[in-house]
């Protein structure tokens, strides 16, 4: 029996058991990384967060007076500029990118130093005033850490992206205290269908990272909000045009933050681990000119919802966290943008809220409701995620009477920021470097056929005590080149190949031996698993044949060979040539350059 068997994580119990291991990783990362922020936000400006103290000096080096500023993000950038560098280049900027690059073309693998150094470098930005969030990083941290997971327990590709999409949702859902949220986000952003396989599974990390943070940190949310209602149906319209404002403000962030890496990019001549100090210097004297600016911000957006700032601050704070966040991360600072875009979204509906309040005061709700609707805008125009949008602030206020205004402002905000732009904030970036993610996919036969249409009959088996000497006989009676071992319960112990066997013989072992004690285990194969899993699976091994066992179950179903998977192939292929093709309406037909361009189907 093979040691992925012997821990119980093949099928679908072993698929939920590692679920469960992702989601209790990414609540416990989620946990130590908001404690890291927090404790070198200290460190580094004598607070434990610093935008809601004013302009003040650090305790720790009074002498340098609110001049402080200027000095933190360059001796950050000095710490995790070489460390992005010289360990993880990946780990630089808002991270969710990443993830789903990994998820779309690299099958879920991530490497193993992503993790570290993502958190290292995303608190030492954070921590030293860089105004990025900490959502981008802890879902690149879990993603890693589910990728990571998975890869150790050899599972299918298929299942990898699963794990990757668990530990993306077992981070947002430990962050915000929002497990409804994570899942759809992990669906919605990360994996980008919903199927109901995908959904189980995700839920369970997002639910068990949730209940781990709460462990840690309460159950209520990180923002405390006051509660909002629909005063009138007439402010519906005023919802409406929020949410197109929203939108616009989205698409603004979206180029200034790109526009700002550009430029960066063209002035820049020095060394990559340099950038962040040398940048920093800029960012330090924003921070003295709005240090409201440093770090996340999360107290200043609280006091913003409150109403606790005038239209004309408000305001300042919308345009100086766009400039403060497009300059992080164009530095070369790691950090989410999340954060930035619920920030964004609280000044402008803020502001908006104040004025409507002011010319209609009998029939519209407080600045504050604006305010929360006005998160969602945004975000939804940046990242064009409506689900998400939705239910991540339904999870932070818990208030059901604004669910109107907010599901209708959030989706014309998506809908706007889809007309004036075709990528949001997170493929824009891997379109600039040549990855269209929402490319049209070929259909794969290789990933669309399962072993359970491919499997031949078993051949005979041989049980693990009998004696080696029966093994010559059962590899000559087939054209294949391994032959199954099976225990006294018909359970699978492994494989002899004609290699194996003929390595023993030189070797002269005593002939006492039996089946079993030669067999070796091998890549576990269920009837779930698709063609491309099968040839991965005995590419690993010198073996021509491997049994494969039952969907979720320990039963063996049948033995696939090399012969089988290009018989099913071929099969597939000649079904799919014949099938009739639907008349494309105008709207379908791609331009006359793109025309038989891509093959209906791809190997």
């Amino acid at each position: 029996m093979t040691a992925r068997a012997r821990l119980g994580l093949s099928g679908t119990r072993g698929l939920v058991a590692l679920a469960l291991l992702v989601g209790v990783g990414a609540g416990l990362g989620a946990i130590a990384f908001r404690e890291l922020i927090q404790g070198l936000t200290e460190l580094f400006s004598g607070y434990r967060d610093y935008s809601a103290a004013g302009r003040v000096a650090n305790p720790h080096v009074p002498g340098l007076g609110i001049w402080f500023v200027v000095l933190a993000p360059v001796m950050g950038g000095l710490l995790y500029g070489p460390l992005v560098a010289r360990f993880a280049p990946e780990a630089r900027g808002h991270g969710v990118p990443e993830v789903m690059l990994a998820v779309a073309e690299h099958g879920g693998r991530m490497r193993a130093q992503v993790p570290v150094i993502k958190a290292l470098a995303s608190a030492l930005t954070i921590g030293s005033g860089g105004s990025v969030g900490r959502e981008g990083p802890i879902v690149q941290i879990g993603s890693a850490l589910g990728s990571l997971i998975g890869q150790a327990a050899r599972v299918p590709e298929r299942r990898l992206k699963l794990l990757v999409a668990c530990g993306a949702a077992g981070g947002i859902s430990a962050t915000f205290n929002a497990p409804i949220a994570g899942v759809f986000f992990a669906l919605e952003v990360i994996l980008r269908d919903f199927e109901t396989d995908s959904f189980g599974v995700v839920v369970l990390s997002s639910v068990t990272a949730a209940a781990i943070a709460r462990g840690a940190f309460g159950s209520a949310s990180f923002l405390h909000l006051p509660g909002f209602t629909l005063t009138s149906p007439v402010e519906l319209v005023l919802y409406a045009a929020l949410g197109l404002l929203g939108g616009a403000v989205g698409i603004v962030f979206i180029r200034v933050l790109y526009g700002s890496e550009d430029l960066a990019d063209r002035l820049w001549r020095g060394p990559a681990w340099a950038r962040p100090a040398v940048g920093g210097i800029l960012l330090g004297l924003l921070l003295l000119a709005v240090p409201e600016m440093y770090g996340v911000g999360y107290p200043v957006l609280s006091l913003a919802v409150s109403g606790h700032y005038a239209i004309a601050f408000v305001l300042l704070l919308l345009v100086a966290k766009i400039a403060a966040t497009s300059l992080t991360i164009s530095i070369g600072g790691s950090g989410g943008v999340f954060a930035p875009s619920l920030f964004m979204g609280a000044m402008l509906g803020s502001a908006f809220g104040q004025v409507a309040h002011q010319l209609l005061p009998g029939v519209t709700a407080p600045a504050g409701a604006y305010a929360l609707v006005g998160m969602g805008a945004v975000f939804a125009g940046s990242a064009r995620a409506p689900i998400t949008a939705v239910l991540i602030i339904f999870e932070l206020t818990g208030e059901y009477s604004i669910i109107l205004p907010l599901m209708l402002a959030i989706v014309l905000a998506a809908g706007i920021s889809g007309r004036l732009s075709s990528d949001t904030i997170y493929t824009l970036k891997l379109r600039r470097r040549g990855i269209q993610i929402d490319r049209p996919r070929v259909v794969s036969v290789m990933r669309t056929v399962t072993l359970e249409d491919a499997i031949e009959p078993m051949p005979e088996t041989l049980a693990a005590d009998a004696p080696l000497s029966a093994a010559p006989a059962r590899l000559t009676d087939r054209p294949d080149q391994s032959v199954p071992v099976l225990d006294a319960l018909g359970r699978l112990v492994g494989v002899i190949t004609a290699g194996d066997l003929e390595q023993h013989m030189m070797a002269d072992d005593p002939p006492g031996a039996d089946a079993g004690s030669l067999a070796r285990g091998v890549h576990e194969l269920h009837a779930d698993d698709t063609l491309e899993d099968a040839v991965h699976a005995l590419g690993a091994t010198d073996a021509t044949g491997l049994p494969v066992l039952t969907a979720g179950g320990r039963e063996i179903a049948g033995w696939i060979t090399h012969r089988s998977i290009l018989y099913a192939y071929h099969r597939e292929r000649r079904r799919l040539a014949s099938a009739p093709t639907p008349t494309p309406t105008p709207a379908d037909r791609p331009p006359a350059r793109e025309r038989d361009a891509t093959p209906a189907v791809a190997p």
